[in-house]
């Protein structure tokens, strides 16, 4: 059974880091482009990074140059390191990866952003 489990989320502070995990269960990650994204309260579920299979990262522009996505193949796993943390980055954050019909989510993990 294929699974993603993200991991890393918290509470932090206006500036401050994380580091989130999506840990692939039952499919060799290397070989599936993987893409983070988040989702507020009231809001609908955004893209806001994403790693080819090629290892080509692509970010959303708030995020730029703050977030960066990579990948740990021999721990089948992929993270997103946030940095300068806003308030407006609290969401709620999914990893998913190109597998199956739909798409293959994890359970999302929750970060707040907040003094």
């Amino acid at each position: 059974q294929v699974r993603l489990a993200e991991s890393g989320g918290g509470l932090v502070q206006p500036g401050g880091s994380l580091r989130l995990s999506c840990v692939a269960s039952g499919l060799d990650f290397r070989v599936f482009p993987v893409g983070w994204y988040r989702q507020a309260p009231g809001k609908q579920r955004d893209l806001v990074a994403g790693i080819s299979r090629g290892d080509t990262a692509n970010y959303e522009d708030s995020v730029k140059g703050r977030f960066t996505i990579s990948r740990d193949n021999a721990k089948n796993t992929v993270y997103l390191q946030m940095n300068s943390l806003k308030p407006e980055d609290t969401a709620v954050y999914y990893c998913k990866t190109d597998y199956g019909p739909a798409g293959t989510w994890g359970q999302g993990t929750q970060v707040t952003v907040s003094s």
